[in-house]
């Protein structure tokens, strides 16, 4: 009889562990999505990043525009959209950047771009959240940059928060991919 009480126990204590892990996958697959994923796969350098940027700028909503006009999964300014198109020979379509996988190439080609413009990682998201001409004077100064590469301190708290979240999403992302 006690040993039947200590097995129902333990399998009640392994069901409840596997519930637990089931529900704790499940949060996970719906707070770390991947949509557009084939479009990622074609045009993003590191897809854990391009990943990241998306949870970090939309929260993944393809209907989302910022305050300052960013629109979509990867919050591009139409500006920014229409020199990635102009640059990669890409028709510019301004109403299809609420269009996901539209939205998701131009910001992955825009991300390597900068990645390429900017060999460190920090300063590539630092330009992708703050503009590519702003982060470009910081490096030029001393009091943010010593080496014109790295950014040593960031001016913008938004941007130090931004670049610390896409991160971490992105160790989050390399983990489990």
């Amino acid at each position: 009889m006690l040993m039947t009480k200590r097995m129902k126990i333990i399998g009640y204590t392994i069901a409840g562990v596997l519930l637990f892990l089931a529900l704790l996958f499940l949060a996970f697959s719906l707070s770390f999505r991947r949509p557009c994923r084939k479009t990622v796969q074609q045009y993003a350098l590191d897809p854990a990043l391009a990943f990241s940027v998306m949870k970090a700028e939309s929260g993944f909503s393809e209907d989302a525009v910022s305050n300052a006009g960013a629109v979509g999964l990867m919050q591009l300014m139409p500006s920014t959209a229409q020199f990635v198109c102009e640059r990669n020979q890409i028709s510019f379509e301004a109403e299809r950047l609420r269009d996901g996988d539209y939205n998701v190439m131009l910001g992955c080609i825009y991300l390597n771009y900068l990645s390429s413009r900017f060999t460190d990682t920090k300063t590539t998201l630092a330009a992708y959240n703050a503009g590519e001409g702003v982060v470009s004077s910081w490096l030029k100064n001393t009091d943010y940059s010593e080496d014109g590469v790295h950014l040593k301190y960031i001016p913008y708290e938004e941007t130090r928060n931004y670049i610390k979240k896409v991160l971490k999403y992105q160790k989050i992302y390399a983990i489990f991919d």
